[in-house]
């Protein structure tokens, strides 16, 4: 077989993409219309009567009249193809008249044949099957209509009424054969909705098809009554023929702007590929294309978009006229678009100026995209980054709990899981040393080495500055009767074998910044059951057992509960204490008398504070004032403490023993220049004079921010206050505290009492604390007061004051009124240790 020329290997690649019902349709109606035209040919030719030409000149006007109504006609775009409106109809019924009917099919075949390859030469229109087709379809609606004219019309004049009525029928059989084959090759050409296509042909073609037939009618009787008639008829068909095209323009428009918004609605889309698929789709919609280009230039290079009108035939499609526009947003060029428009057709308005306007349109919808998908690309950095260290691209804490969490809830609860934390070794002296850049590169060198060690389905993360997390989500188990019990120990090892080998891989030597060296880790390692514990408290024990590994220096430690259990109440003392405070009955005092040591009348109340702690129990001072000290809870301490003592003294005031009370003051207290005001304010909400309360201060308060300190005693001896040097001789500057410091009363520490019997130097720093008291003029209470044996040695050195268990313990306020009472009521020669219930 021959390779086609190009016009033919268009017209062969036509014929080859139609449908097969389409070319079926197209060899019957080809082989119709030739048997009609030699059935016609075979007649025997016969003139209606009253014809004024003869047979030959008949046929001749009729062909004539065919080819220029088909010159004068109208052709519309019907999506990418194009629907003929001509001034056929007129041409039949005049053709009916003036042609005998055996020869009218062949004169219309000619003159419709003539003007369609005339109109395939001036328009460029290279489509032979179409053409074929199209003159068929109208020779065989011609044939037909002569057929029903003939059958009508019988012998009528030229002149009858019933030769019009003839005329007519034959008209509207022309009409509907003609219409009927372009609504069924259109609607199995493009397998489109049969009402749809006929609705649009009809309003095409109704008006002027109605038209053509009262021109024609007219022609034949200004043909048979006055020739000279048929001059006026140039303007008027010119008339006709301006309405028509404006009808026809005018539909074209009204449709190609509802689906341009139609379109345009539909283009914004996520990603470029979205809204360019829908600006092409958009495109054949709107403007009846065969094909749809679209060439877009950008940071990304050149992408090529293209789309193919339905039914059309790919190597087809791109044929016929083609509008290229330039697409641009705030002058800078997004690329262009290409519309192949159908077949040459009526010269819609403002086709190009229409493709310039979608072009903008998708031009905006494209840029529109691009902004959505940097911002898509963006959150999603965004997210990234929020989920991963910079430097290591490792996932950080938040996305270590966050999937961690996940991973805990999925599968079995009960299964083992572990937690490795690996906390590098003097990093600081690698910065220090190297470079931030060079401590940048170890860390990336050990977070390289951690992910080929890391196992399938474990995570990996950097919790800190040189902090590292492995989460292991599942661990083997020994089964046995006591179930996780039975199997933890086994289940640890494993967490401890897997963290030694660790340690020993990223204990390899590396090289960063020309420096061979090697890192030192410890590891803190947890097991514990997945359901019962989150990764936040994983990693906050794991934390707890690399700090505990650090102290002992080994290099993996493990997670121990009962150390936990200090930490954990450490960190939430001060909560619970302000909790303490909102409460009346859990910030409490325990008051112990100092009395004469050798009458034991009572000289002295200290107040010494205890916490009942809801949870805990009682708590010592010793396990929460230096937690207090630190903290802006002072303030509030220090007055709830002054209320409570000054409180429990009026008590035992009112009951006839005048004692002052004293109250261990802080050091922090001391440098706060608004303290004497506290003092002050206290005595005056509980209206006690101020020689009734004693401040108790130890000498290492009283060598500190000697300046400030030395202002707020003196303010607080003007109030009236008594002072008191607690703990004396134990510090470095006992002597100078004193010669500084104005002070009522000298307590002796107890480590000295408990030595001074057996120690000649411990005795001889009480004697020495005696005299001093003495010659200075001040009380001097010896502490710690346990065994007979005390109290007669303190006696023999001249002591005149004494305080401890041998006389009293420490009991609540609201019994310290009866201890008061029955020591101040107790004959000096039988004083006997007192017990007191709930003493501690």
């Amino acid at each position: 077989m021959s390779v086609p020329t190009s016009p033919q290997r268009r017209a062969w690649t036509t014929l080859a993409g139609r449908s097969r019902p389409v070319r079926i349709l197209t060899v019957t109606v080809v082989l119709a219309a030739l048997a009609a035209v030699l059935l016609g040919a075979l007649q025997r030719p016969s003139l209606i009567a009253g014809s004024p030409l003869s047979p030959v000149d008949g046929a001749c006007v009729a062909a004539v009249l065919a080819a220029i109504a088909q010159l004068a006609g109208l052709r519309f775009r019907l999506g990418p193809d194009a629907v003929s409106v001509s001034w056929a109809e007129a041409a039949v019924v005049v053709g009916l008249v003036v042609c005998p009917a055996g020869w009218l099919p062949a004169a219309t075949l000619a003159g419709i044949g003539a003007a369609w390859l005339l109109l395939a030469w001036l328009t460029g229109l290279r489509n032979p099957a179409e053409i074929v087709h199209l003159v068929a379809s109208m020779t065989l609606g011609v044939s037909a209509a002569t057929l029903v004219t003939s059958l009508l019309a019988g012998d009528a004049g030229v002149r009858s009424g019933r030769l019009a009525l003839a005329l007519v029928a034959g008209a509207l059989t022309y009409l509907l054969i003609t219409f009927g084959l372009v609504v069924l090759t259109l609607t199995l050409q493009r397998d489109a909705s049969p009402v749809q296509v006929a609705a649009k042909v009809l309003y095409a073609k109704a008006p002027m098809s109605t038209g053509n037939v009262i021109v024609g009618l007219c022609a034949v009787y200004a043909m048979v009554s006055e020739p000279l008639w048929l001059l006026a008829f140039g303007p008027v068909l010119w008339l006709l023929h301006r309405t028509y095209r404006f009808h026809l323009r005018v539909a074209e428009e009204r449709r190609m702007w509802q689906a341009f918004a139609t379109a345009t609605a539909r283009m914004p889309g996520a990603s470029e590929a979205e809204v360019a698929r829908a600006g092409l789709r958009g495109a054949l919609d709107v403007f009846g294309a065969r094909r749809a280009e679209l060439e877009l230039r950008g940071e990304q290079g050149h992408r090529r978009y293209t789309q193919d009108g339905p039914g059309q035939n790919p190597d087809m499609a791109g044929s016929g006229p083609a509008v290229t526009r330039s697409m641009a947003v705030a002058g800078r060029p997004v690329g262009e678009l290409t519309v192949w428009l159908g077949e040459p057709t009526l010269p819609v308005p403002h086709d190009e100026t229409a493709i310039a306007a979608y072009g903008e349109a998708l031009a905006g919808a494209l840029h529109d995209a691009a902004a959505h998908q940097r911002i898509v690309e963006l959150d999603a950095r965004a997210a990234h980054d929020r989920g991963h260290d910079p430097l290591t691209g490792l996932i950080n804490r938040a996305a270590l709990v966050t999937e961690g969490d996940v991973v805990l809830r999925a599968g079995e609860r009960d299964r083992p899981v572990a937690l490795l934390l690996l906390d590098v070794v003097n990093f600081r002296d690698v910065n220090s040393t190297l470079g931030h850049r060079g401590g940048d590169e170890v860390l990336r060198l050990i977070a390289e080495r951690l992910t080929d060690q890391a196992r399938p389905g474990e995570l990996i993360a950097r919790t800190g500055d040189d902090e590292f997390a492995l989460m292991l989500p599942a661990l083997t188990t020994l089964t046995g009767p006591a179930g996780w019990a039975h199997g933890a120990p086994h289940t640890l090892s494993q967490a401890l074998r897997r963290s030694r080998e660790l340690v020993e891989q990223l204990r390899l030597p590396m090289r960063v910044a020309g420096v061979r060296l090697a890192v030192e880790v410890t590891v803190g390692a947890v097991v514990a059951q997945a359901g019962h514990v989150e990764v936040n408290e994983l990693l906050r024990r794991a934390s707890l057992a690399a700090g505990r590994a650090k102290e002992l220096g080994l290099t993996v430690g493990t997670y121990d509960s009962g150390q936990d259990a200090s930490s954990t109440d450490q960190l939430a003392l001060l909560a619970e204490l302000q909790d303490a405070f909102a409460a009346d009955d859990q910030i409490m005092l325990h008051l112990q008398p100092a009395v004469d040591l050798v009458t034991a009348e009572p000289t002295g109340c200290e107040a010494l504070v205890r916490w009942r702690h809801p949870r805990r129990g009682q708590l010592s001072p010793a396990e929460f004032l230096p937690a207090v000290e630190r903290s802006e809870l002072l303030i509030p301490f220090t007055r709830r403490v002054l209320d409570l003592a000054l409180a429990s003294a009026a008590d035992w005031t009112a009951a006839g023993i005048d004692v002052p009370v004293s109250v261990n003051v802080s050091a922090r207290s001391l440098t706060d220049p608004t303290f004497p005001a506290q003092v002050t304010e206290a005595l005056r909400r509980h209206r006690t004079p101020a020689s009734r309360l004693v401040l108790e201060i130890t000498e290492s308060v009283a060598v500190s921010e000697r300046d400030i300190v030395d202002e707020v005693l003196a303010r607080l001896r003007a109030t009236g206050v008594q002072m008191s040097l607690d703990d004396f001789g134990t510090g470095f500057s006992s002597l100078s505290s004193v010669t500084r410091i104005q002070v009522d009363e000298i307590k002796i520490d107890r480590s000295f009492v408990d030595e001074m019997i057996d120690s000649a130097a411990a005795g001889a720093v009480v004697r020495g604390a005696v005299e001093l008291g003495a010659r200075l003029g001040v009380r001097v209470v010896a502490e710690g007061i346990e065994t007979i044996e005390q109290r007669a040695a303190l006696i023999e050195l001249g002591c005149p004051s004494a305080q401890g268990y041998h006389f009293c313990r420490p009991m609540p306020a609201d019994k310290i009124v009866q201890a008061l009472t029955q020591l101040a009521r107790a004959a000096p020669a039988n004083v006997t240790p007192l017990q007191a219930d709930d003493a501690s």
